[in-house]
């Protein structure tokens, strides 16, 4: 099974050099032999510009696997929400603030080898993302702008 290495940052992030030099010291921190693409490690982010979008690119850019699981910010709220009404779109489209929380919860609970954590202006979902990937006893290595 290949190694997974879970993204998560900011959509203001703008240092591509850092998210293409952050994967590749974590590709070989990950034991993946560049010569063996096929057994390549993972990269899982969540679809979002800024970090996850550089970081997507530059693993294709680098040989690797991109797994992406996108926020359904139209599904219906879960029990446990807590937001209050759901937020506007626009007249036909409402949606649910907490739909990226839940798709972060969703990315750490499929595990990862490693987290690297893109944080500008102290995003609140990339720093919240980064702390469960800890509690879940997954290795965090951050950057900050």
């Amino acid at each position: 099974m290949s190694a997974r290495i879970l993204v998560t940052g900011s959509r203001k992030w703008d240092d591509a050099t850092a998210i293409k030099n952050a994967l590749l010291a974590a590709s070989s921190d990950v034991g993946w032999d560049t010569f063996d693409p096929l057994g390549g490690p993972v990269v899982v982010q969540g679809g979002a510009f800024g970090a996850d979008l550089t970081a997507a690119i530059e693993a294709v850019r680098q040989g690797m696997h991109v797994q992406t699981y996108r926020a359904i910010w139209t599904a219906a709220c879960l029990e446990r929400c807590s937001h209050g009404p759901r937020r506007r779109l626009d007249v036909d489209v409402d949606y649910c603030p907490a739909a990226g929380v839940y798709r972060n919860e969703l990315m750490v609970s499929h595990g990862a080898a490693l987290c690297l954590a893109f944080i500008k202006n102290k995003s609140s979902g990339a720093t919240r993302c980064a702390a469960l990937a800890e509690a879940a006893g997954i290795p965090v290595r951050y950057w900050k702008a």
